[in-house]
């Protein structure tokens, strides 16, 4: 399984967000240190507005901050919201499946079960976890 550079791209958001504590950041600051688009990151960033995870205000002074406590933050809700399929093998998707085998097919259950072990190790760690080691990340990205 592979998740998207977008999906990517908003746990880099959350992350350099959450090292600024409750300082307001831009998305040319997250994009510059990353060296990914803008225009890519405002994507990110929109999205993750409409989540509630982060709160974004416009004009001279605004910038993106946390809307919630990192603890608050669960990282495989996150992937869930950011990815908008997971349809690893056709039969996942019930709209479109004609593969001919799927009534007999073990396979489905197989790879449901391995995403399945995939979440749940997801679903114990939340962005604070990811935090542990915040001044290093925060010399990583050059702040």
């Amino acid at each position: 399984m592979r998740l998207k550079k977008y999906t990517d791209y908003a746990l880099r958001v959350l992350m350099y967000t959450a090292t600024k504590n409750e300082e307001k950041v831009s998305i040319k600051e997250i994009a510059e240190t990353f060296f990914i688009s803008s225009e890519h990151i405002r994507k990110v960033v929109h999205q993750l507005s409409k989540a509630e995870y982060i709160e974004t205000t416009r004009g001279r002074n605004g910038g993106i901050v946390l809307a919630k406590s990192p603890t608050d933050i669960n990282i495989g809700s996150v992937i869930r919201i950011m990815e908008n399929d997971f349809y690893l093998l056709e039969c996942f998707d019930d709209g479109h499946n004609q593969c001919v085998i799927t009534p007999a097919c073990h396979l489905r259950h197989v790879i449901g079960e391995a995403m399945n072990a995939f979440f749940q190790v997801l679903d114990q760690y939340t962005l604070a976890d990811l935090m542990e080691n915040k001044e290093e990340l925060r010399a990583l990205m050059n702040q």
